[in-house]
C-alpha cells in the first residue's frame, strides 16, 4: 500500500509540472481588430506577416475586417469598432483638423507611393499623360489620396482636370473596373490585382504608374487613436515588431513564394497574377523597407491635398506621427 500511494504521488506531482510547463508553452494571445481601407495586393507586407504567424510571435492575433474605404476606416476606428485603422494619412489629417482631441496619431508606415496604376483600353507603350487630353478617366473618391494623386499627376503634366481631361469620382470604389469593362470612360485608375486580372481578361491595358509618376508620398499607415497608443504601448510596440518582420520578408523572397503566402487572401487570384503584381510593386519601390515614415513624403502628401483644394490647413509632422515604435522595431528585429 505505501508504495502504491508513493507511486500516485510521484504521478500526481509529475502531472502537475507537465501541466505548468505546459500553460507556459501556451500564452493566450491577444486580439488586435485591424480595419485595413481596402484589400489589395498593395499591402503585401501586412498579410505576409499574418501568414507567417509573425504576429503570433509576438503574442498578437489579428482580427481582420475591410472598410471599403478611408473614411468608413476611420470612423470605425473612433467609433471604438476597431482598435487600429489602416488607411492613408490624410484620414489623420481630417481628423485632427476637425479639433478632436482623441485624434489618430500614426505609428507606422507600410506604402511610400500610391498603388494604383491607370489602364487604357489598348496598350500603348508610348503613353505620357498629355494624351488623356479631351478623354475621360474614371478615378477614385473625392478628398481620397487615390484621387488627389492622379489629379496631382495630370497637372504636373498640363492636364487640369475639368477643363483639359474628364475625371469621373462619384463611383464606389469597387464599382470603377466594372463600370470601365462596361464601356465608361477612355481610362481607369486602379489598384491590383483588379488592374492586372483586367489585363488578362483583354478587357483593358496598364500604360502608367501613378505612384511612379507622382514620387514619394505618405500613403497608407497605421494609427490608431491617441488614447489607445498611450494605455497599449506594449501591443503597438509588438504589433510593429510583426509588421517589420513581414517588411523584411518581402524584401528577402522571391515573388513566387510571396505570392504562396499570399493565396489565402486573394483566393479568387490564379498564381501569375499575384506574382506579376508582386513584381510589379518591387518594380516601383512601392513598399516601405521599414515600418518608420519620412516627414519629407508627408510633406508631399499635404501638397497633394493643397493642389487638390482638400486641405486649407497644414499639420506638423510631430502633431500625428509617433516613431518610436518603428525606431525600436528596427532595433529589435534583425
Amino acid at each position: 500500500m505505501k508504495i502504491y500511494v508513493k507511486l500516485l504521488c510521484f504521478i500526481m506531482i509529475l502531472t502537475i509540472i507537465a501541466l505548468l510547463f505546459s500553460g507556459c508553452g501556451k500564452s493566450e494571445l491577444t486580439t488586435i481588430r485591424l480595419n485595413e481601407v481596402v484589400r489589395s495586393i498593395f499591402y503585401t507586407p501586412q498579410y505576409v506577416a499574418i501568414s507567417k504567424g509573425f504576429f503570433e510571435e509576438q503574442g498578437i492575433k489579428i482580427d481582420l475586417t475591410t472598410g471599403q474605404g478611408a473614411d468608413k476606416t476611420m470612423t470605425a476606428l473612433l467609433s471604438d469598432q476597431c482598435d487600429i485603422g489602416f488607411a492613408g494619412p490624410e484620414s489623420c489629417i481630417y481628423v485632427y483638423n476637425q479639433g478632436k482631441e482623441d485624434h489618430a496619431v500614426i505609428f507606422a508606415q507600410l506604402t511610400k507611393c500610391d498603388g494604383s496604376f491607370l489602364v487604357a483600353r489598348e496598350p500603348d507603350s508610348n503613353f505620357n499623360w498629355k494624351k488623356t487630353a479631351g478623354k475621360t478617366i474614371i478615378g477614385g473618391r473625392p478628398g481620397g489620396v487615390p484621387e488627389m494623386t492622379l489629379e496631382y499627376v495630370l497637372k504636373k503634366n498640363g492636364m487640369v482636370p475639368g477643363k483639359d481631361v474628364n475625371v469621373i469620382t462619384n463611383l464606389q470604389f469597387t464599382a470603377t473596373a466594372g463600370a470601365f469593362k462596361g464601356g465608361t470612360g477612355d481610362y481607369v485608375a486602379l489598384f491590383e490585382p483588379t488592374a492586372s486580372m483586367l489585363e488578362k481578361e483583354k478587357a483593358g491595358s496598364i500604360v502608367a504608374s501613378i505612384g511612379k509618376d507622382s514620387g514619394l508620398i505618405s500613403y497608407t499607415a497605421y494609427f490608431a487613436k491617441k488614447s489607445y497608443i498611450e494605455k497599449n504601448p506594449d501591443i503597438i510596440q509588438r504589433f510593429t515588431n510583426a509588421l517589420y518582420e513581414g517588411q523584411l520578408w518581402v524584401q528577402n523572397n522571391k515573388a513566387e513564394d510571396i505570392a504562396k503566402e499570399l493565396k489565402p487572401f486573394f483566393p479568387d487570384a490564379d498564381d501569375e497574377i499575384l506574382a506579376t503584381v508582386i513584381n510589379r510593386y518591387k518594380e516601383i519601390d512601392a513598399w516601405n523597407d521599414k515600418p518608420i515614415s519620412i516627414p519629407e513624403s508627408f510633406e508631399r502628401l499635404q501638397e497633394v491635398m493643397v493642389t487638390a483644394g482638400e486641405l486649407d490647413k497644414r499639420v506638423e509632422y510631430d502633431v500625428l506621427f509617433n516613431d518610436k515604435f518603428a525606431e525600436e522595431a528596427i532595433k529589435k528585429i534583425k
